[in-house]
């Protein structure tokens, strides 16, 4: 598996506020607003990236990394071939995304994500 772009995902109670403060403040240009997540972006260095979640759509728990990469169903089928947990499955989700969640030995949650072209 080869990332692409790894974002932190800042877990808030509310990530429909201080917006303001990664735009304005930070000078971050606002990528997308689903209301229980929002992400940021630098304008002239996008591998700068933050994330804010309060409560995912679809999956049983929160991530704390987001990780891009190219092909998805492989690093899917890595995972289980290395016994990793499995939190959320490979789905196609509405937004756009193919993604799983996976477990690391420290029992942090990672979303690992491929973007629909």
């Amino acid at each position: 598996m080869t990332p692409h772009r790894i974002v932190p995902n800042l877990n808030v109670d509310d990530a429909t506020t201080g917006h303001d403060f990664y735009e304005d403040f930070l000078g971050l240009k606002k990528q997308f607003d689903m209301g229980w997540v929002a992400s940021f972006r630098s304008p002239t260095h996008p591998s700068v990236q933050v994330t804010l979640v309060s409560g995912d759509a679809t999956a049983p728990e929160q991530s704390s990394l987001s990780i891009h990469v190219a092909d998805v169903d492989a690093a899917y089928a890595e995972a289980q071939r290395r016994g990793y947990e499995i939190v959320h499955p490979l789905t196609q989700e509405p937004w756009g995304v193919r993604r799983f969640f996976v477990r690391d030995p420290h029992g942090v949650v990672i979303n690992i994500l491929e973007h629909a072209d």
